[in-house]
């Protein structure tokens, strides 16, 4: 027990060099990828380091990990951090339940469950509706489409593919659907990306005409995947009208909200996925908008016999206990699986389903300040719209990658680039929902004196014209 106690001790002196150095530096020195293991000692070797050795190192790779949780932090669909949601996450890395179980998980299995039942309430799902906390985003919507493809053919879990399944997205969907449909047997080749309309938002029309020709072909329509917030555009998918469709052809209709579905906790912004309940499943990630540590997905499906029906499996060396309502593992995907509902409970208990809500309204008032500011600002190019978190734009037409790659490299801010259609941008993300007014100003800022100072980013794109 001495050993664990020092090593918290060791742990607590470690994350006030990480709270110092995000306030002091927040954008950590880069390391060139190449150079990284003669920077750092990363060697793993036969003899055990001294504990003062092992601390030195333990700063210097804190130090040089790039910070998240800053607020010149723009890059990924996550950031910032919520700290009754660390609190959760370091308590269930103490505890070590596994989740398939409640012979080990115990009050964890409720906490699970709750989350889940609350969830499944706010979307408008019934009685008969469950869920499970998958490893992320892409194996959600993994499991979405197993489950599809299972309800179309029942026999496929036994026999194999007998029937030429064919699974619609949009062209601006998630690029697990394409890795998902080679998993699932079903092939890349029966995708069917569906044109989207000038906000990336997923056209009906195309999809029905697109259904109409596979069945005619002899294909069957299985599974239509529809995106509460793109990865690039931040754009919704029209549900309501997707389910109209789907209703109507008896197909699947599975949304991935893993970036944006979140909107669900906002009275403002629940619109926005109109029409999710009646999804046959739906999903989100905790770790996105509302700001709880990687990784929190979850999965709700609006009748829970296709969870069962898909991947359940009996294993008499494990379930011996308790029934299957609290033997999470019969309908999750994997076996051993860490417990990833506490750190959501811990928040979302500490501040209510309203401070919820507060956290994904703030990101759309800062996205709100980003729009402004550039509307308001002749040197920028806006290519993103109002009701979206992620907000594209280019600076006085400098080569977008080669400005955000500068901006990374001279460590100034970290913000990534994307394209839509013919267009390539910068993209700044406003999920960090700790960032205020003020924040999201100096991020243009810095980018803008960044610019002032280094001209051969503009002479370099002068060349280029």
């Amino acid at each position: 027990m001495s050993n664990i106690k020092n090593d918290l001790a060791l742990f607590n002196e470690l994350v006030e060099v990480l709270i110092s150095e995000e306030a002091e530096n927040p954008v950590a020195e880069r390391i060139v990828a190449g150079k990284l293991f003669n920077t750092i000692d990363l060697s793993l070797n036969d003899g055990a380091m001294i504990d003062s050795s092992f601390k030195k190192l333990l700063r210097e790779v804190i130090v040089a990990t790039p910070k998240t949780a800053t607020n010149l932090f723009f890059n990924q669909l996550f950031g910032g951090r919520q700290s009754k949601a660390v609190l959760g996450d370091l308590l269930a890395v103490m505890l070590n339940n596994s989740m398939y179980t409640y012979k080990v998980a115990g009050p964890q299995v409720g906490i699970e469950q709750e989350i889940i039942r609350q969830s499944c309430n706010l979307i408008g799902y019934g009685a008969n509706s469950n869920g499970t906390f998958p490893t992320g985003g892409s194996m959600s919507n993994y499991m979405g489409l197993i489950m599809g493809r299972d309800a179309k053919d029942p026999l496929c879990r036994l026999n194999g593919m007998s029937k030429p399944l064919i699974i619609y997205t949009s062209e601006e969907c998630h690029y697990s659907n394409a890795k998902n449909a080679s998993f699932a047997g079903i092939g890349k080749n029966n995708i069917r990306y569906i044109k989207v309309d000038a906000v990336g938002r997923m056209l009906p029309d195309f999809l029905e005409a697109q259904i109409k020709e596979d069945i005619k072909n002899g294909g069957v329509p299985t599974y239509v995947n529809a995106t509460a917030g793109t990865t690039v555009l931040g754009a919704f998918d029209p549900i309501d009208k997707i389910a109209d469709i789907t209703e109507r052809y008896n197909i699947w209709l599975h949304v991935d909200g893993a970036y944006c579905g979140s909107v669900i906790f906002s009275e403002k912004y629940k619109h926005l996925v109109k029409g999710v309940e009646r999804s046959n499943s739906f999903s989100y990630n905790a770790h996105k908008m509302l700001g709880t540590p990687l990784t929190c997905s979850i999965i709700l499906v609006n009748d829970k016999k296709h969870l069962h029906n898909s991947f359940s499996s009996d294993a008499d060396y494990l379930y011996q206990t308790d029934g299957d309502d609290f033997n999470l593992g019969k309908t999750s995907f994997q076996c051993g699986r860490r417990n990833d509902a506490l750190k959501f409970w811990t928040l979302w208990k500490s501040i209510g389903t309203k401070g919820l809500e507060q956290i994904v309204d703030q990101q759309f008032n800062l996205a709100n300040v980003a729009l402004e500011y550039i509307r308001n600002n002749s040197d920028y190019t806006l290519y993103s719209f109002d009701d979206a978190i992620s907000v594209c734009f280019n600076y006085k037409n400098i080569d977008p990658t080669v400005l955000c790659t500068a901006l990374y490299e001279y460590q100034e801010t970290v913000v990534g680039f994307g394209s839509f259609k013919e267009d390539t941008f910068v993209r700044l993300v406003t999920i960090n929902a700790n960032n205020e007014k003020v924040d999201i100003l100096n991020f243009f800022k810095v980018l803008e004196a960044f610019v002032e100072k280094t001209p051969s980013l503009t002479r370099l794109e002068a060349a280029t014209v």
